[in-house]
């Protein structure tokens, strides 16, 4: 992944090599920046995907991040702390949740954990203590997760195998970026229905699109190209202006070789059959 976030807009950064196995893509939030500037240096080193907000944000956004973990300090969220980590372990069931909060009883550490938290840390605390949690937590929620059956999305001459991460025509692969496997994913499996670029955005970067952002054309646009030389004959991704996208796949009728030749010669023979002259001569003045 190549597109991480710290506090304010998204910026696009190259992913070095995460040290402690496969990169995450986490969200914090938190509002103590001495705290953070540590925490988001540590995680760029590793190659972690990020977001970073000081503030609660819709439970539906972050449904929309695909996160793998979240960290939440509660002392941010004020008075509604309690009730939004509620609504955020039951929204997201399959989510890490490591909450990273000032001094608390045992009470409320028991309450937070019962609510849905996988893990509770005390600040002060070392960023390197809390990414070791965060994997912690990652580690054994996949343990967990009953591996299911993940059938490929067959479109045209395309077949998206989402357990690859790789689309393939005619058994040969498409030669994808990571975003772009995830945006041919995403059309592919809206199964003909017109998605927003905005909602594409959101589902493929995990943020809100900002005003005036192309990304989402940009990417359409390589995919595009790449998916045309895959196969000539067909077209999957139609633009819909003003709008946004959809993936249904249409054959392209592709004249035969020597067709146009034929024809040609065809239209000749009936004009030598005709009982007017081919050509007519010019009027002598």
């Amino acid at each position: 992944m190549t597109d991480r976030t710290s506090v304010g807009s998204p910026a696009d950064l190259t992913t070095a090599p995460a040290a402690h196995g496969a990169p995450l893509r986490i969200a914090v939030i938190d509002a103590d920046s001495g705290f953070l500037q540590v925490l988001t240096k540590r995680l760029d080193r590793l190659g972690w995907e990020h977001r970073v907000v000081p503030g609660p944000v819709p439970v539906e956004t972050v449904v929309a991040m695909r996160l793998g973990a979240i960290v939440i300090d509660l002392t941010t969220l004020g008075t509604q702390a309690w009730d939004y980590l509620e609504r955020l372990c039951a929204a997201v069931p399959g989510l890490g949740v490591v909450v990273c909060t000032g001094q608390s009883t045992v009470a409320q550490r028991v309450r937070g954990l019962r609510m849905g938290a996988d893990d509770w840390i005390t600040k002060p605390c070392h960023p390197e203590e809390l990414i070791a949690r965060v994997e912690a937590v990652v580690r054994r929620r996949r343990r967990t997760e009953a591996p299911a059956a993940v059938l490929p999305v067959q479109a045209g001459e395309v077949e998206v195998r989402a357990d690859q991460f790789q689309a393939f025509v005619n058994e040969r692969s498409i030669d994808l970026t990571r975003r772009e496997f995830e945006l041919i994913h995403l059309l592919a499996e809206a199964e003909g229905r017109v998605l927003e670029r905005e909602e594409i955005y959101q589902r493929v970067w995990g943020y809100a699109m900002a005003r005036g952002d192309r990304s989402v054309d940009v990417f359409v646009r390589k995919l595009r190209q790449k998916l045309e030389k895959a196969s000539p004959n067909w077209r999957y991704i139609h633009t819909h202006f003003g709008v946004g996208y959809r993936f249904s796949p249409e054959r392209v009728d592709v004249e035969p070789a020597g067709a146009l030749e034929a024809e040609l010669e065809r239209v000749a023979a009936e004009v030598a059959r005709d009982d007017l002259p081919a050509t007519v001569p010019l009027k002598q003045g």
